[in-house]
């Protein structure tokens, strides 16, 4: 019959060869959509992300199953997701579980208030094209104009093989490199990987604070005053002076403002109350079969056919590491998922999507198979940490923001 289904297979995990076929035919994408029930099991309260105004992302939404649209409440948003799975690959890099391109930036050697350590494209919002390592230097010269940069002012989708070289994580996660030579007309790379994590059918719900201080219980009257090294005092004498005149402790010179005394008991609308969340998470294969990867002396089909597979994997291996023992999103937004990760391979328009599995074990062993094959068809990414250093005025200019985070922290500001 016109538009039926086949029969839907059971699911099985991932091959390398599954993959290349996947990659290199006309596949659409890997997609994983999986119910999550908050931490302390369904009914439990879960605290959303806050935006402008301290207001939660709330919209209706076409949900599957209901007739009519839902209440539904972002509690991680695409880039957050992003973020996750980055951070997810910088550990398992750290714990020398996979290879993997980076730039370093290294701040141990500045003299700063707060040590910093090393900063890297993982790590740095912006990826390949974030200011951070745009203001650093490579052999004394400014990153963007030394030799091992030049080839990235010129990359484009239909030549990253630069990108791929030093950063492949630009290439999965999306990437505009608007502060490089070219400003606003620099190199545009859009995600191949999205995710995000809603709340469906979500109800609003209240938030209570209080404190009893076990010493300081009466504070009324008492005044307290702000000292030159930040702490606070109850002698006008000893206060910091502005115009002759003792400066209060935060606003009001309240012991509170010391986060000390009761905290009086209150109510403020806080958290929300949810059917379920749903994760939805695309590994996009059109996307990916836009990048090229040229290579002299070098079938350029071989080539970019088994550097998209590489960016695959790695988009696989980043979700799979970041989000298959659940997410921890935030203080009071743990979610446990309902079955482990599984994937569908969106291939043919009208048929059952073909169903894998992977573990984690397994999405890093697709990924260091899938960069072995693709170095034998002539691609071959760098090996070792690119390592820049900071310019003077960039540690001057964190310098100069941590003093001042150290002041208002000190103020009480």
């Amino acid at each position: 019959m016109p538009g039926a289904t086949t029969t839907e297979q059971s699911a099985r995990t991932l091959t390398l060869n599954e993959l290349n076929e996947a990659v290199s035919g006309s596949a659409a994408a890997f997609r994983c959509r999986r119910r999550l029930q908050p931490g302390g099991g369904e009914g439990d309260k879960v605290f959303p992300p806050t935006f402008a105004g301290a207001v939660y992302a709330v919209e209706q939404r076409r949900v599957p199953g209901r007739e009519q649209p839902v209440t539904c409440v972002l509690l991680d948003s695409v880039q957050s997701q992003a973020n996750r799975m980055e951070q997810a690959l910088q550990d398992a890099l750290d714990a020398k579980a996979i290879a993997l391109p980076i730039i370093e930036v290294d701040f141990s050697k500045a003299e700063l208030p707060e040590a910093v350590g090393k900063i890297t494209s993982l790590q740095a919002p912006h990826r390949l094209a974030d200011a951070i390592l745009r203001d650093s230097e490579h052999n004394g010269q400014p990153f963007r104009k030394s030799e091992v940069a030049q080839a990235l002012n010129q990359a484009t989708p239909s030549n990253a093989t630069a990108i791929y070289n030093l950063c492949p994580t630009a290439l999965v996660f999306g990437m505009w490199d608007s502060t490089g030579p070219k400003g606003g007309l620099g190199a545009k790379f859009e995600r191949a990987v999205v995710s995000e994590v809603i709340g469906i059918g979500a109800e609003s719900g209240l938030k209570t604070a209080s404190r009893i201080d076990p010493l300081i219980t009466k504070t009324r009257g008492i005044v307290l005053y702000r000292t030159t090294d930040g702490r606070w005092t109850l002698d006008e004498t000893m206060a910091v002076k502005e115009k002759n005149t003792p400066q209060k402790l935060g606003k009001d010179g309240k012991v509170s403002e010391a986060n000390l005394g009761n905290v009086t008991p209150s109510i403020a609308p806080g958290g929300v109350t949810v059917d379920y969340a749903e994760q939805i998470t695309t590994v996009s294969l059109i996307c990916l079969r836009r990048l090229r990867f040229p290579q002299e002396q070098h079938d350029h089909h071989a080539t970019d056919a088994a550097g998209r597979a590489v960016l695959a994997a790695l988009g696989l291996c980043a979700a799979t590491l970041a989000f298959e023992s659940g997410m921890g999103l935030r203080s009071r937004c743990l979610l446990w998922p309902e079955a482990p990760m599984e994937w569908e391979l969106l291939a043919k328009p009208g048929e059952a999507p073909a169903r894998y599995t992977i573990d984690g074990d397994t999405a890093k062993k697709l990924l260091t198979d899938a960069v072995a094959a693709a170095e034998q068809a002539g691609l071959a990414w760098r090996k070792e940490p690119l390592k820049l250093t900071p310019s003077e005025d960039l540690v001057k200019l964190v310098r100069l923001s941590q003093q001042q985070a150290e002041n208002e922290d000190s103020q009480g500001s």
